[in-house]
């Protein structure tokens, strides 16, 4: 925990220079000024709404009191239902923060391109959300940590990006082993200390701007309530674990290889349920704090005057365990509705209000809403659904389902995460030295039923109306068989229907000459700072390379531009270094410096007596080929 409160993530620890870099690179570049946005903003542009999407991370819905928790308190979060429509039953596609983010900006299942892990992130040849808003005339501010597009990716897709964290000050945070592993810390720091909080200022200085005749889209990428479970004491100590419902119960029968494995490594089987009651306490103290910052952010709206004139969204990327089977935070194939159920508030100008559509939908179908907002459509294809029906009180489909994938398998080590001491230990381990805990897996959610398949693990099948909490696996029963069947076949056709296209020969990244760099800039290579020093970031870090992680993401940052404004119009290559040579000769030179980072982690590591671990990767044969996945 640093001095203001924040806290840090295995995201954070692998990402944190590549992330520095680029709070660096993208400088603020502000708005416009008046008179250009005038001559730049479409006619009628101001019709459309302002965009403001709050994105707290692993908020799972059932800790909201709109949504029937009877304990905690998030008046704010229910305010905003009153006024606007909420979603009863939102899933998403993936469990984990980044793949379920590209999702959410493409409106594409995990299966199409691939993106299934915490380093693959939508490139600049792949459409995004923001890209769309921006060439609708929207300036497009994007606040908190990016676990979205690729750092190449950034330029045409917003006008500014700032991520208020400081890796070097926040690097302790996770790095503290514990055992038994309940990732609870004590508590620490005052409310407006913490980098959400930051954010939250951020998005207010862009309501408090003068007012311009372009409208704008604000991404508020929270970290809160994601572990470590801490908060400042106001909050932490907020709901006492006696008050706490019961938590789904341990050891329960016919489960997924990982329960057992992860509660063993981690330490969880010597816990009690008051101890796993504490956890949950904390999360919702974590929660509550959330709610406090989303009243801030409505405050500030209305006292800016924006408040009838901009769309206001509220959802998460997946939900957390926070105790729930006797576990804690979550994983890549879990995919009960603790993880994959979120929820999703909005209210938009001249909406229904008090609205509550208990149809499924689906996380990505954040990216068609925002578009009509924006009288604007997405040119390439994609499988989510608008909600503008949902929002001015209509009804939805009632027989759509909610199709949720996780996991990955040893063909594809890149995925993996890298091993990582710590409060994340047991997790990366587990996943590199079991990896038959984390294979693939795919469900489908109905109305009343939920089905994961596993084709590599054990598969589950829950009555989700007479069992809310999933706890008794139908699959398999003799008594279940139709509607096994029923919901294999609809998994198979939807992966039938969605996998692995052909892109539309139109879509591609907008123009060169808009996606600029000033003239000025100078063709450098970033380098760290002296607190995130080779020796550091290597030594403390050398742990990464075990996976082969450092080696590319060293490689991506060391070309990125000095700096970067969203005003000029220069005609400039985003990789400067790499401008006067072909694209192919390009990704050869990344490779090279890929490879050269890897070989100092591995002699790093030597020096120290240790050794790389590596993922097993079975043979390929006639027996074991699979179809290879569309990256």
């Amino acid at each position: 925990m640093s001095a203001r409160g924040a806290k840090w993530t295995r995201r954070g620890l692998l990402g944190a220079s590549a992330s520095w870099a680029l709070a660096l690179s993208l400088k603020p570049s502000g708005m416009a000024s008046a008179e250009s946005t005038a001559q730049n903003a479409r006619p009628g542009a101001r019709a459309r709404p302002n965009i403001v999407l709050f994105v707290p991370d692993e908020l799972r819905a059932d800790a909201l009191a709109c949504y029937g928790n009877p304990v905690v308190r998030t008046p704010h979060f229910d305010r905003l239902a009153k006024m606007g429509t909420r979603f009863e039953s939102c899933h998403v596609q993936f469990p984990v923060c980044g793949a379920s983010r590209c999702s959410l900006a493409t409106g594409w299942p995990t299966s199409v391109r691939g993106h299934r892990s915490l380093y693959y992130f939508l490139k600049p040849n792949e459409p995004n959300l923001f890209r769309y808003l921006r060439q609708a005339g929207y300036d497009v501010f994007l606040f908190g940590k990016n676990d979205v597009l690729a750092p190449e990716t950034l330029a045409d897709s917003v006008t500014e990006w700032r991520n208020p964290r400081n890796p070097a000050a926040e690097f302790a945070a996770i790095d503290k082993p514990q055992f038994p592993n309940t990732m609870l810390l004590p508590p620490g720091g005052d409310r407006r200390g913490t980098v959400d909080y930051a954010v939250i200022q951020l998005a207010i200085q862009v309501l408090e701007r003068r007012q311009t005749e372009r409208p704008f889209c604000l991404f508020l990428a929270l970290f809160e309530p994601h572990p470590p479970y801490t908060i400042s004491a106001d909050f932490y100590d907020l709901y006492h674990p006696s008050d706490i419902p019961s938590l789904a119960p341990p050891g329960l029968p016919r489960r997924p290889r990982f329960h057992a494995a992860l509660r063993e490594l981690s330490g969880l089987t010597q816990l009690t349920d008051a101890e796993f009651r504490k956890v949950r306490a904390v999360y919702y103290g974590q929660v509550s704090y959330s709610d406090w910052l989303l009243g801030e952010l409505v405050e500030a709206l209305d006292r800016t005057g924006h408040w009838r004139d901009t769309a206001l969204m509220v959802c998460s990327d997946h939900g957390d365990y926070a105790g729930d089977y006797g576990l804690v935070e979550k994983w890549p194939s879990g995919l009960e509705d603790c993880l994959t159920h979120v929820p999703l508030i909005a209210r938009i100008p001249g909406g229904t209000p008090g609205h509550v559509s208990p149809e499924l939908v689906e996380l990505f179908d954040v990216m068609p809403t925002c578009l009509d907002l924006a009288g604007t459509k997405a040119t390439h294809t994609h499988f989510a659904r608008s909600l503008m029906p949902q929002l001015h009180g209509s009804a939805g489909d009632p027989q759509r389902a909610a199709f949720t994938e996780g996991g990955y398998n040893t063909y594809e080590p890149q995925a993996f995460e890298p091993i990582i001491e710590g409060l994340y230990g047991p997790k990366t381990r587990l996943q590199n030295e079991q990896p038959e805990t984390i294979t693939r897996c795919a469900s489908v959610r109905t109305r009343r039923y939920k089905y994961i398949a596993r084709p590599n693990d054990q598969s589950e099948l829950y009555d989700c109306e007479r069992d809310p909490r999933q706890e008794n696996n139908l699959f398999g029963d003799s008594s279940a068989r139709a509607v096994q069947e029923e919901h294999e076949r609809r998994l198979t056709n939807w992966y039938i229907d969605t996998t692995v296209f052909r892109p539309r020969s139109g879509i591609r990244a907008v123009p060169r000459s808009s996606t600029a760099l000033p003239s000025s800039s100078a063709s450098r290579r970033w380098e760290p700072p002296r607190s995130l020093g080779t020796e550091r970031f290597h030594g403390a870090g050398g742990r990464f390379a075990r996976a082969g992680v450092a080696g590319v993401w060293w490689a991506r940052m060391r070309i990125l531009p000095a700096s970067y404004s969203s005003a000029d119009s220069t005609p400039t290559s985003l990789r400067r270094p790499c401008s006067r040579i072909s694209s192919r000769r390009c990704s050869a030179r990344v490779r090279r410096r890929a490879a050269s980072a890897s070989r100092m982690c591995a002699m790093s590591l030597a020096r120290k007596g240790r050794s790389a671990r590596k993922v097993p990767i079975p043979p390929v044969n006639s027996s074991t080929r699979t179809a290879p996945c569309a990256l």
